[in-house]
């Protein structure tokens, strides 16, 4: 045999390649990669037709705006602390150039800066309120570099809202999404102005729904939804949407720099107030005048209730409330509310908020194990309640050592030293420390009317009241403390 010499392996290798090659393809991509391919495709594409409808927000401050909005912006204190410090070095800023700039007319200064989105075409943009908060003058942007003085038509504090109109039509527009729709692990994309960085775009997920009590403001009485879409001082004021474009929150809060924790304000509270401020410039909340808690929130009440599993159960009732004039009673079990299911305090609030201030609304309600419907007229959410309160004068008197306390009967002339409106019951004037009524908050003063839903109009009925309850399983026990209608359980663990 003879062998070819490797310069003649090498020519008959490269004769053959072309052929090779011909004979072995590239492998087509696989269905895998197509989705990936589609998916990538989808955010290109929202992210594109969504910002069409984003503004970039620049602010003049009012002199000293920054600093006296600071005092009353339960915000502030989320701004992560970097971000805050350029802020504070900023206000100094703007005092020294008030300080130099006499008492003339200066241009104004865009010190601030945010995000919005168009919800109306004839030129309304939704936005928060501590961005245009103190405005002396703003200027909107679109990404097309068109820009418009723009003017604040309404806001709402409690909410952190804020509606801009611009003198123009034609705008591209969002859609609200339905935020009770909204799924936990459903893709979340963020478009603002973080840092002055324009029209950034980042995505995540809705990492959890009905966030509460992540500012410590009994005004703020909404839920957020939780995302790790990446969102920084500059998104305040600009939309989250989902993979259909549709807006599902307005970004408001970041807990802490890249920690991926940021708050949205659903998208039907958001729609709701911003056509209100829209049609009126301002925001009327409807309240009950009640405070309340989740049956699934605790179990000891649970425990206690007849005949139904998930509801809110009635805590409070304040005085010259609403509810103080209607049927409603503490530990009563609210279920529905014009016939839509509540199972959790922020569900009853949700409802009730938007209900037209007077108008009638009915509400199920579970009593003793029984349905009933309790008819209450919303009134309009009041600034700060105050209820005053007087110790009463002594009566006819029980003590109770296993509860702790002392009782005496309510008669009109406590009544009229305490200047309450007479009603039955008995009046708490001593409480033992440590005790089962001191470790429930109870204290002289309070007005017990019911013992396990028994009216105790006396303190002989309040002390067989007593003697029939056990103790073991718990007694529910509805008072009034300064002027507050309430129930506390008493159970002796031991």
């Amino acid at each position: 045999m003879i062998t070819p010499s490797l310069p003649a392996r090498c020519l008959l290798l490269a004769a053959l390649l072309p052929c090779l090659l011909r004979t072995a393809p590239a492998a087509p991509p696989t269905a895998a990669i197509d989705i990936a391919r589609q998916l990538n495709d989808a955010f290109i594409e929202v992210a594109d037709r969504a910002s069409a409808a984003v503004v970039v927000i620049k602010v003049a401050h009012k002199p000293d705006a920054i600093h006296a909005n600071r005092e009353d912006n339960p915000f502030f204190e989320f701004l992560p602390k970097e971000f805050r410090k350029q802020l504070e070095e900023e206000m100094e800023k703007q005092k020294k150039r008030e300080r130099s700039g006499g008492g003339g007319r200066r241009e104004p200064v865009f010190d601030g800066q945010g995000s919005g989105v168009v919800i109306r075409e004839d030129g309304y943009i939704l936005t928060n309120r501590h961005v245009v908060d103190g405005a002396d003058k703003i200027k909107v942007r679109f990404r097309d570099g068109k820009e418009y003085d723009a003017e604040v038509r309404g806001v709402d504090k409690k909410s952190d809202l804020a509606v801009l109109r611009i003198a123009t039509k034609g705008l591209p527009v969002l859609k609200f999404a339905d935020s009770t729709k909204t799924r936990v692990g459903e893709f979340a994309i963020a478009i603002g102005a973080p840092f002055d960085l324009d029209y950034s775009v980042t995505f995540g997920h809705v990492s959890a729904k009905g966030r509460t009590q992540i500012i410590r403001d009994p005004s703020m009485d909404q839920d957020f939804i939780q995302t790790d879409a990446n969102i920084n001082p500059g998104n305040s004021g600009g939309p989250l949407v989902n993979i259909s474009g549709e807006i599902i929150g307005i970004n408001t809060l970041i807990r802490g720099m890249r920690t991926g924790i940021g708050f949205a304000i659903p998208a039907n509270l958001a729609r709701d107030i911003g056509e209100r401020l829209i049609l009126e410039g301002k925001y009327v909340r409807s309240w009950l005048g009640v405070a309340i808690q989740s049956l699934s929130e605790n179990p000891e009440y649970r425990a206690l209730v007849k005949g139904v599993t998930d509801g809110v159960v009635i805590k409070e009732i304040t005085p010259d409330g609403p509810a103080a004039s209607s049927e409603l009673k503490p530990f009563d079990v609210v279920t529905a509310v014009d016939g839509r299911a509540v199972s959790t305090s922020q569900m009853l609030k949700n409802e009730i908020r938007g209900k037209k201030v007077g108008s009638s609304v009915v509400l199920d309600v579970n009593r003793s194990g029984k349905n009933i419907k309790v008819n209450v007229k919303p009134g309009e959410w009041p600034e700060a309640p105050e209820v005053a309160f007087r110790q009463p004068q002594r009566t006819d008197e029980v003590e109770d050592a296993d509860l702790g306390l002392t009782v005496r009967t309510a008669t009109k002339a406590l009544a009229d030293e305490l200047k309450v409106k007479l009603s039955e019951g008995v009046i708490v004037t001593a409480v033992e420390s440590g005790g089962l009524a001191e470790k429930k908050g109870l204290k002289p003063g309070d007005i017990i009317k019911e013992i396990n839903q028994t009216p105790t109009p006396t303190a002989k009925a309040f002390a067989a009241a007593v003697k029939a309850a056990d103790l073991k399983k718990g007694l529910i026990l509805n008072f009034v403390t300064k002027g507050v209608s309430k129930f506390e359980v008493l159970r002796d663990d031991e």
